[in-house]
């Protein structure tokens, strides 16, 4: 970590105890990034950025305020420092509020390979949207492309406290996507494949991408209705880790503490199969959502949320641990302006024994979704409604396209009856492998 970064983080604090700040906490983080859209072999959108910004939280007793800046020069920081120790006078205490203590902080920590040497150019980018882009057309049936982005970033945190901890470190990024239009006029179908990577040498092929978005987008020309009733259905791995998000959702700190999640009292208790298993992991290399401490400076470990399917831990940070009388998970997340509150890592929902295809096969009639539409399931009561579409199945094997349906049930039948498949794939923070539920309720024609 650069010494820069570190003397910006230690003089916003000397700043806020200057002013009369009781405790302080400082983060600072340098940026920069660099995004590629093409579209119809042109680029149509370039923008790169840069910039160092510095967010500084002060505590007058129990009584806080945050505020951030881009002005990294004396006067800024001394008027950032200033002001946030003025609206902490004025701001109501809270009793759960409040910075780490000495011996709760992350005294040491591992390399987590979080950054590659190099990032990508723009040239680099552009050539990469181009052929994904070129793939996405080549596949037979594919009208137009709806477009293809590359991009990468740097970032550089540092965090830092009037408890005596200061730690940082350098992350870097990759992500290329591209988007496929099928069929004409009203008849035309989209779908889209991405990957995102630390380092460029794990990045999927520019031409796989774009030759399955291509061939996600054929396969949804000529879509069906079906008629409502209960199926099996298989939900495909790229958006099966919705449902680890919602079941991720229902176990925040700052959810359970207010009493809105209907797994409140579920704690101990058999929520999943029992075959089922899914941690939490901010150590794992190269892992999207890695970090080597949390944003209040406590030490990240593995997490198991769910072993043999019962519910072992929430996911908390400070604030919300000493309001339900437990101890931080390591979990905390900020921005700059604002306070901490929890967050995942890396999460993964472990995969099972039968292959997606020997899954597809055991069914006689169902539905195998590929695509989600909607905000998702009501948190507080745990009631569960997409709007849907994806393949119907017959007879064991994929038989047409199917679309504008609506997927419903309870949240807490759709655990207790989730079988995943074999074939996990990290794609992002939030990893599952396809997963079969049964007996849901599909709303159709």
């Amino acid at each position: 970590m650069t010494k820069d970064l570190a003397t910006l983080a230690q003089t916003a604090l000397a700043r806020a105890k200057h002013f009369g700040a009781s405790a302080a906490d400082a983060i600072v983080i340098d940026g920069r990034s660099l995004d590629v859209a093409v579209r119809e072999g042109a680029i149509e959108n370039l923008e790169q950025s840069e910039a160092i910004e510095v967010g500084l939280r002060v505590f007058v007793g129990q009584s806080s305020a945050a505020i951030a800046t881009s002005k990294i020069d004396s006067g800024g920081i001394e008027r950032i420092a200033e002001q946030a120790v003025a609206m902490a006078k004025a701001a109501p205490a809270d009793p759960y509020s409040g910075i780490a203590t000495p011996d709760q902080v992350a005294r040491d920590w591992a390399a987590l390979d979080m950054a590659g040497e190099t990032l990508l150019d723009a040239q680099a980018l552009r050539d990469m949207a181009l052929s994904a882009e070129r793939h996405a057309l080549d596949v037979r049936g594919v009208s137009k492309s709806g477009g293809a982005g590359a991009s990468s970033y740097e970032r550089r945190v540092m965090l830092a406290a009037s408890n005596g901890f200061a730690g940082g470190y350098r992350r870097t990024g990759l992500s290329l996507s591209a988007t496929a239009i099928a069929g004409e006029a009203t008849a035309m179908e989209r779908d889209y494949d991405f990957s995102s990577v630390i380092h460029p040498q794990d990045l999927r092929k520019p031409e796989d991408i774009g030759r399955e978005a291509g061939l996600r987008a054929v396969r949804r020309l000529n879509p069906r209705k079906v008629k409502s009733q209960a199926v099996p259905v298989i939900y495909d791995s790229r958006i099966a880790s919705s449902l680890v998000s919602h079941f991720l959702s229902a176990i925040m700190g700052s959810a359970i503490a207010r009493g809105t999640s209907f797994l409140r009292e579920k704690l101990g208790e058999q929520v999943f199969g029992s075959d089922i298993r899914i941690v939490d992991d901010p150590l794992r290399p190269r892992g999207l959502a890695s970090r080597p401490f949390d944003a209040e400076g406590i030490a990240t470990r593995p997490l198991p949320l769910i072993e043999a399917g019962v519910l072992k831990s929430w996911i908390l940070d400070l604030g919300s641990a000493r309001q339900l009388g437990l101890e931080s998970t390591g979990h905390a997340a900020r921005g700059l302006a604002g306070p901490p509150g929890p967050s995942s890592s890396n999460v993964t929902l472990s995969p099972g024994a039968a292959s997606l295809d020997e899954m597809i096969k055991s069914i006689g009639t169902g539905f195998y979704v590929t695509e989600l539409i909607g905000h998702g399931p009501n948190i507080v009561t745990g009631d569960y409604s997409r709007g849907a579409s994806g393949l119907w199945i017959e007879n064991g094997e994929i038989a047409y396209p199917v679309s504008e349906v609506t997927l419903a049930g309870k949240l807490a039948d759709i655990f207790r009856n989730l079988t995943p498949a074999s074939d996990l794939t990290y794609r992002a923070a939030i990893n599952a492998p396809s997963c079969r539920v049964e007996g849901m309720t599909l709303g159709g024609r």
